[in-house]
């Protein structure tokens, strides 16, 4: 248990204690609450407590902060003061903090993991791109932000299993094959006309290169229908295996990669359609099925099956989170693009159809990226004159700061991607700035190998010579780590670890540029080499969640 949650709890049996003494009455208490004041001389911590229990006690806040404060018994605690209508403000001692650094680096690799999410079982689903072309920008925020999300919710104690689910049925993939179809004619000299929703990327004719260079023109022997089969199946192959190299290369792994064409091989559409039409959740009308999605808030009831008897999306879609929830997950969460905004409301209506609860199925929308560089928007690809690629993206900035770039960022807000500052080794660039640290830290250490000097990480140091405010900053700062784990996982935020990662980073530069850890007094030397261990940990853990490295030279 941590320093803020035993503080909690003192809090809490102070209430009751002033409850036993007739102060005031509640039939149950409130959760206490406590936050981090945004300025120092308002103490450690804060609470609202007492206000929050003054309606229901009909009590003057103030007299029930008064009759806490009282009543507290809390080691670490050197005054608390009562603020304003009824604000508790404590400022603690340092001790706390000298035992916090002890415990950090004692826990090292472990330091942020929390039990928060009690093991519960998790799948998160991201990226999904039709395997019809190359990984543009917009799927490199989403790819980024899913694997830092399910990095996150491991670290805070939840059970994470990370879905890629393959578009690999329906129009998408007929298209995909007759515009291969088309650019191996036209690579033979035979006349085609191209689809009208075909593909027209570079990368659909070096699939018909490929193909011909494999097999010549031996497909023009087969009818096209069989030509056409077979293309549908070269060309999803091959997408899919470049899909899997970008996403390797992006430092983003799945643990199931889902296909949506065994749905319909498997007959899976079909029996979860029936069932609910069994159910009275999906009737015929006009020839076609439809699922009363308006029962569930939903605008309109949404065809499923066509009156041709063909299966629309969201029929797979219905069938695919059906499968999802019966592997057991007890919380699905799906990480899609803004224009599937509107798409939300039928899939959890079809959800409650089921019989699940909609709420377990969470559906982060992520906004647009814009892609700045030299001032200007950069929309196309300099190479192929078509939309910049997940992969010359890489290429241009590198996988660490193209990854902490999507994340930095909530996403909900639409992400302005600076490829100059990305690029750039200045403190201007938030990613460079963090590992930069990490990297000092690093070069301390090699120093102390150089002259001889061993650190011993196991016995007893004097961690009281930590006065400075530089240092007790810093401790602080790593204190709040468990906490910022457990919150951002909570809110689904990754952004949170970007975010404190940079605060961390710059109280360590602080500290580095006003106090020495070589050469200054032996057991001060001890003291700060604890520190900089325990921040060398924090800064690597934070990094581990985005999925960035950390770098001992720089």
């Amino acid at each position: 248990m941590n320093i803020k949650e035993l503080l909690q709890d003192a809090i809490g049996q102070a209430a009751q204690d002033a409850m036993t003494d007739g102060v005031f009455c509640l039939p149950v208490l409130p959760p206490v609450m406590l936050e981090i004041p945004p300025q120092k001389e308002y103490g450690d911590y804060a609470t609202n407590f007492a206000m929050q229990m003054a309606r229901g006690a009909k009590t003057n806040p103030r007299k029930i902060a008064e009759a806490i404060v009282e009543r507290l018994q809390f080691p670490w605690m050197e005054r608390a003061e009562i603020a304003g209508p009824g604000f508790i403000n404590f400022y603690l001692k340092p001790d706390w903090l000298y035992a916090m650094l002890s415990d950090i680096i004692a826990a090292g690799e472990c330091f942020g993991q929390t039990d928060a999410g009690q093991g519960e079982k998790v799948q998160v689903e991201f990226v999904s791109a039709n395997p019809t072309g190359p990984l543009h920008v917009g799927h490199g925020r989403g790819a980024a932000v899913g694997s830092a999300l399910a990095n996150l919710l491991q670290m805070a104690g939840y059970d994470v299993e990370k879905e890629y689910y393959i578009n690999d049925a329906g129009n998408q993939m007929d298209n995909l094959a007759l515009s291969v179809n088309a650019r191996y004619l036209e690579l033979l000299g035979i006349e085609s006309d191209f689809p009208e929703d075909g593909y027209h990327g570079q990368d659909i004719i070096v699939t018909a290169q490929r193909i011909i260079a494999q097999a010549g023109d031996e497909y023009l022997k087969i009818s096209q229908q069989e030509r056409l089969d077979v293309f549908r199946e070269l060309a999803r192959q091959e997408k899919l295996s470049i899909l899997r190299e970008d996403l390797e290369a992006f430092g983003v792994t799945f643990d199931i990669w889902f296909s949506e064409k065994c749905l319909h091989e498997n007959g899976e559409i079909a029996k979860t359609c029936k069932a609910l039409q069994n159910n009275g959740f999906i009737y015929e009308q006009d020839g076609a099925l439809w699922l009363k999605s308006t029962a569930y808030g939903d605008d309109k009831d949404r065809v499923v099956i066509r009156d041709n008897g063909v299966p629309t999306y969201l029929a797979a879609d219905i069938a695919y989170h059906h499968d999802k929830f019966k592997r057991g997950f007890q919380k699905v969460i799906n990480i899609w693009g803004a224009d599937h905004h509107g798409y939300i409301c039928r899939v959890k209506a079809a959800v409650s159809a089921l019989g699940y609860n909609s709420d377990d199925l969470e559906v982060l929308i992520l906004q647009m990226v814009n892609l700045f560089q030299g001032g200007e928007v950069v929309k196309m690809s300099k190479r192929t004159g078509q939309g910049v690629t997940l992969a010359e993206l890489i290429e241009e900035v590198g996988c660490d700061a193209a990854r902490f770039f999507f994340i930095m960022r909530s996403i909900d807000s639409q992400l302005d991607f600076d490829m100059d500052l990305a690029k750039s080794r200045s403190n201007d660039n938030p990613v460079y700035y963090i590992q930069y640290a990490y990297a000092r830290i690093a070069s301390v250490f090699r120093q102390l190998e150089e002259i001889d000097v061993s650190v011993d990480r196991k016995n007893a140091v004097n961690m009281e010579l930590l006065t400075t405010s530089y240092e007790l900053d810093l401790i602080k700062k790593m204190g709040e780590f468990p906490d910022e784990v457990a919150s951002a996982a909570q809110e689904r935020a990754p952004h949170r670890i970007a975010r404190y990662a940079h605060e961390l980073a710059g109280l360590f530069h602080s500290f580095y540029n006003q106090c020495r850890v070589i050469g200054v007094d032996p057991e001060l030397q001890t003291a700060r080499i604890a520190l900089i261990t325990a921040v060398q940990i924090t800064i690597r853990q934070t990094l581990k969640i985005l999925g960035v490295s950390a770098p001992e030279k720089m």
